[in-house]
């Protein structure tokens, strides 16, 4: 046995990480000025976006991140079938103004199903079923969705502990698998609509999402406010 197979037999070398970044530049928006950076997961080819605060996190606290899964329909849209779009907003505003990070996740749509099956699972919550029995009429999973490399984009940043901007506690844990360390969970609900009600009441009572749903129902065509933070995520 030469001395090369040796090393290799008795030493593992780290495994890379199989995202890389790109360029770091500047992202003014109608949310307040950002630094943006792009990142290429080169196991699936998917491209995710990094938009930060250019503030340091107040008060010593670890950073808030907010893991933000593609959804054209909201995002783009405004859809009010899901308070995707409005969660985005939500979070670009609280991450400027207290510091933190927006992973935009792509290849995520529809909780990882992709824009055409998202919209046959429209037309069959339509037809009934909610947001869960859709995707399981179609044969697909619930949440198809993975967070690798979110926490390897996290790691790459240097952001090992952060203030979770999120209501699926399915996220903190995915984090954790990660090795990142979620010090708080920070909610993220915003009023719901007459629209998407049912989806958001689906959410809590089958997927474990923390809403509270105490509020009125808003009318189309007006604009929530987001609910308010409590004192203790001040």
């Amino acid at each position: 046995m030469t001395a090369s197979t040796t090393r290799s037999s008795d030493h593992t070398d780290p495994v890379p990480p199989s995202v890389s970044g790109g360029p770091i530049v500047q992202l003014p928006t109608a949310f307040g000025e950002f630094i943006a950076q792009a990142w290429t997961d080169h196991e699936t080819g998917h491209e995710h976006l990094a938009v930060s605060s250019p503030n340091p996190p107040k008060g010593g606290k670890a950073p808030l991140v907010r893991l933000h899964s593609e959804c054209l329909t909201g995002d783009v849209f405004g859809s009010y079938r899901c308070d995707c779009g409005e969660q985005l907003a939500f979070a670009l505003e609280l991450i400027h103004a207290e510091g933190g990070t927006l992973l935009y996740l792509r290849g995520q749509e529809g909780r990882g199903i992709g824009l055409a099956n998202k919209i046959k699972a429209y037309a069959l919550q339509e037809a009934g079923f909610d947001t869960v029995e859709a995707n399981e009429q179609l044969g697909l999973p619930v949440d198809a969705r993975s967070y690798s490399a979110a926490g390897q984009i996290l790691a790459e940043m240097g952001l090992h502990e952060v203030r979770l901007l999120s209501n699926n506690p399915d996220k903190q844990n995915r984090l954790a698998q990660a090795g990142v360390s979620v010090v708080e969970m920070v909610p993220t609900e915003v009023p719901s609509r007459e629209q998407n009600l049912r989806y958001l009441q689906t959410k809590k009572d089958r997927m474990d999402h923390m809403l509270a749903l105490d509020v009125e129902p808003v009318s189309n065509g007006k604009t929530p406010a987001a609910r308010p933070i409590d004192k203790n995520h001040d």
